[in-house]
């Protein structure tokens, strides 16, 4: 899995009072998916379903 790191942009010229806009990590959908259409996202005790529709749009439910 390709995980990358982008910056948090402040939206439409706002500057950030709290500090220096912070990385993250960026994964690929995808990746994620694998050439699947639907993953299962396990987050605590909670298993969340991430499907891809025909359209090509992501879907996460619980």
């Amino acid at each position: 899995m390709d995980l990358r790191t982008q910056a948090a942009a402040p939206s439409s010229g706002q500057t950030r009072a709290d500090g220096p806009v912070v990385d993250f990590p960026v994964a690929d959908s995808t990746a994620l998916l694998a050439g699947q259409r639907e993953l299962r996202i396990r987050h605590g005790s909670d298993t969340y379903r991430l499907r891809l529709t025909a359209s090509g749009k992501l879907i996460l439910t619980k």
